[in-house]
């Protein structure tokens, strides 16, 4: 208890906590005189203060405590009060001072303690880019932006561009180590960076096949210990090899890059190996490429891998395993929904608007693509194992067909049935062929209408139009949105020269399927064809444009343009089928024509001439060369051209004849003689060898001139005596029909009989009379006259038949003659027009479908 104090009552508990110094009274400093003196003294000039609140009296004023009054007090260190007049002296003020107090604060200033009316804060400084350090940063957005732009270009298709791009790259990052390296910061490298650059330079590289290149920028990466997980760009430079067909170094680096992956990364692994099998296939080791196929389809089993595999045994002629691996291939799973799902169904309204949403998604079409895939190698496979797994190919074919009836593509047995019809068609077994197809008549409307659409097809190829159209109505039957099978249906009616009805089809088709080309270029012959030329055009001229580079589409306009009387754009288009096929004899020919009609000669000349040089067998082109040099007076060189229509036409005697003439013509006189006598031998009842004979002969003062007059004359009497008879027989007919007219009115059963054997009697002498004498004629001036609008000056400089030979003539050589053993027919036209017949229809007018791969 001695230590137990008791508080004396008055004592306070609280007191002393008010007290403090007197320095630190702020409120009381105006009306401090000592404060206010030591002010004026540190900043005299300044003015006074003036009183902080309004209606405060200034003046002294005693300080006091909360005790009572207010004393001057010394401060607590000892010293004496901030302010105090000691000695009469005043001293500046220390370096306390009361918060919110300015040394600038001017008179009549308010109280403002945060800055308020400061304004706003200056704008901050700009970064100094004279640094080291800020150089550095931004070079380095340079090179990042520059690889984005590459690979930005890349994504384009601007390949030299972005080479261009990542070059300037690298010559960036380069300046940028260097500048590392001169600041002292070079531990400070940015890798990921340089790795970038690098590598984006190589792909830039491989990409322009620079590959040289692209392999030293790979082995810079490769080679560089501070690159981790380099050794996977070993599969790139194995792809470099690959395509210079290095095939060895590929393998080599494929298996490196293999030993540098972890199993961690299994796809990968069964990449690389899929790789090294298809460069074993390349160098022709299949049992090495047989290895690396089976343990990928033993791990992870895929359908480019399993169709390899397919291939690989065939190859060897292995029969068992390619019956093994057709199995693993239909059944390797593909891992996709099935098409069910997609299908809306009546109740759920909500799960119908999202089986809309994904019906067309990316997912989707993925799946559709794979699944595509998939069955174009399982057909591929079939169509290739069916003959060789068997004796017979149908048993191959139908073996297969049970295999995949058996899988998860059903769908596919009646496509590789329909296959098997084909291959009865490449091996000429058309009976087979038709016979397999008739089998799907009976099947589903889709296998049927592609049935028939084959058969209509195989029998319009036959020219049995008429099974062709019946098959083509069975096929629009069982699928009328076909558009090979109206295609079909068009082409029959075509032929049997229903245009409109054709084109009717054809359109159909064209609403069908707006890019099946076939229909539009059978559509623009059939406008042809019914002279609605501007119609036909605009087909043609939409058929380009899909079409950019078919010489027959381009051929096509040049016709149209030519028969709309434009022959400046036929020029145009068929220089542009010239591009294409530089090589197409017909169409210079037609260039040709087209400048010969313009009269540009020369021109003219230049294309005939190449044609020639293509194709030496086309008459009409011979024809006119040997005529512009005989125009020309190059008589010599037109003999090469008409010696050859001599060998493509050795019954015509015009063209031996020219030949002959030709010599003449150059002063080789003993030749042409040579040549005149053995066209006599040949052809002994042609009066104008005859004729030449004699004055050749007559000029050359032989003897044999006395024994070709006594031919000449024996000659032109057996032609004055056939055209009486010609004559006779004419007027006869006439006499005979109008004596039956008369004779009408007498018993009419005899006179029609007498009538009747007259009449046969006279139309059998007149038939076989007429043959001869139009043959005679047509070989020469008729088919010269016909001709005399085209060549302008063709074979007119030569002499006529009652004119010497020394003179010019305008007249056309007669080149007819009487062959001994009967009349002869001329030779029907051909040419370069050959190729604007309307009715020789494309090849794939009937579509690509109906005879697949």
């Amino acid at each position: 208890m001695e230590h137990v104090h008791l508080a004396v009552e008055e004592d306070d508990l609280y007191s002393g906590y008010n007290d403090y110094n007197p320095t630190f009274d702020s409120e009381e400093l105006e009306n401090d005189v000592g404060f206010q003196q030591a002010v004026r003294t540190s900043h005299g000039r300044r003015p006074p203060m003036t009183a902080k609140f309004p209606g405060t009296p200034i003046g002294p004023r005693s300080l006091a405590t909360s005790f009572g009054a207010r004393l001057h007090m010394a401060s607590s260190m000892g010293r004496p009060m901030t302010g105090a007049v000691q000695d009469g002296s005043a001293r500046p003020m220390t370096a306390v001072r009361a918060a919110g107090y300015t040394s600038a604060l001017s008179r009549g200033s308010a109280f403002d303690p945060l800055g308020q009316s400061r304004g706003p804060a200056p704008a901050l400084e700009a970064k100094n880019e004279d640094t080291p350090e800020e150089k550095i940063k931004i070079l380095e957005k340079k090179v990042n932006d520059l690889i984005e732009e590459s690979c930005m270009a890349q994504s384009m298709g601007a390949l030299q561009v972005a080479l261009e791009k990542a070059k300037e790259a690298g010559r960036k990052e380069r300046a940028l180590v260097r500048q590392r390296e001169q600041s002292g910061s070079a531990d400070h490298i940015n890798l990921d960076l340089t790795y970038s650059v690098l590598l984006n330079l190589a792909n830039q590289y491989t990409n322009n096949e620079m590959y040289p290149e692209a392999l030293n920028s790979y082995q810079i990466i490769v080679k560089n210990k501070m690159f981790s997980n380099a050794g996977r760009l070993k599969v790139n430079m194995a792809n470099i090899y690959f395509k210079q067909k290095n095939y060895p170094k590929a393998i080599k680096f494929y298996r490196m890059a293999l030993d540098q992956i972890t199993n961690a990364h299994k796809e990968m692994r069964i990449k690389i190996m899929q790789n090294i099998g298809v460069v074993f296939i390349c160098m022709g080791q299949y049992t090495d490429a047989i290895t690396s196929f089976e343990h990928i389809m033993s791990e992870s089993p895929n359908i480019k891998t399993g169709f390899n595999l397919i291939l690989c045994y065939y190859a060897i002629g292995d029969r068992e395993r390619m019956k093994k691996a057709f199995q693993k291939l239909i059944s390797v799973p593909l891992g996709i929904d099935d098409e069910d799902k997609y299908i809306p169904s009546n109740e759920d309204t909500s799960s119908n608007m999202v089986i809309e949403a994904i019906k067309n998604d990316k997912l989707h079409q993925m799946e559709r693509d794979l699944k595509t895939l998939a069955e174009k190698y399982i057909m591929t496979a079939a169509k290739l194992i069916a003959p060789a797994i068997e004796t017979l190919f149908a048993t191959g074919f139908d073996w297969c067909v049970d295999m995949v009836k058996s899988s998860q593509y059903v769908e596919l047995a009646n496509d590789l049935e329909i296959n098997k019809a084909i291959t009865y068609l490449r091996q000429k077994d058309f009976n087979q062929a038709v016979e397999t197809l008739k089998a799907f008549e009976k099947k589903d409307s889709r296998v049927k209408s592609a049935a028939a659409t084959n058969l209509s097809f195989l029998y319009f190829l036959e020219k049995d139009y008429d099974q062709a159209d019946r098959y083509a109505d069975l096929a629009m039957n069982a699928d009328r949105y076909n558009p090979a099978a109206l295609i079909n249906k068009g082409n029959t009616v075509f032929v049997k020269q229903e245009y409109e009805k054709a084109a009717e089809f054809y359109k159909e088709a064209l609403r069908n399927d707006s890019s099946c080309t076939e229909g539009l270029y059978n559509l623009g012959l059939t406008y042809k064809r019914l002279n609605r030329l501007e119609e036909a055009l605009d087909c043609f001229l939409k058929l380009h444009a899909i079409l950019r580079n078919s010489s027959q589409v381009m051929y096509q306009l040049a016709s149209l343009y030519e028969l709309l009387e434009n022959p400046e754009q036929a020029i145009e288009w068929l220089m542009q089928v010239i591009s294409v096929t530089p090589t197409d004899a017909q169409a210079l020919a037609k260039l040709g024509e087209l400048h010969d009609g313009e009269g540009d000669k020369s021109q003219a000349f230049q294309y005939y001439y190449e044609s020639f040089r293509y194709f030496p067998c086309n008459i009409d082109v011979i024809e006119w060369l040997g005529a512009y040099y005989i125009e020309t007076q190059f008589c010599e060189k037109a003999i090469q051209y008409f010696e050859r229509a001599t060998l493509i036409q050795p019954t015509q005697v015009k063209w031996q004849l020219m030949v002959a003439s030709c010599y003449r013509r150059s002063g080789n006189s003993q030749k042409a003689l040579e040549t005149y006598k053995e066209i006599h031998r040949k052809f002994p009842e042609n009066v104008e060898c005859l004729r030449f004979l004699v004055r050749l002969c007559t000029d050359m003062q032989l003897k044999e001139v006395q024994d070709y007059a006594t031919k000449l004359k024996k000659v032109e009497k057996m032609k004055e005596i056939r055209e009486q008879r010609i004559k006779s027989g004419r007027e006869g007919s006439a006499r005979s029909r109008r004596e039956g007219r008369e004779s009408s009115a007498g018993s009419a059963g005899e006179s029609v009989v007498v009538f009747q054997i007259r009449s046969t009697g006279y139309l059998l002498a007149i038939m076989s009379q007429q043959v001869c004498v139009c043959f005679c004629t047509d070989s020469g001036r008729s088919s010269s006259s016909t001709k005399g609008e085209r060549l302008s000056a063709k074979m007119r400089s030569l002499p006529g038949s009652n004119e010497p030979y020394e003179a010019n003539s305008p007249k056309e050589l007669d080149a007819s003659y009487v062959d001994p053993l009967g009349p002869q027919m001329d030779r029907p036209k051909t040419g370069v027009k050959k190729r604007v017949e309307d009715d020789d229809f494309a090849d794939e007018e009937l579509g690509d479908d109906l005879l697949p791969e």
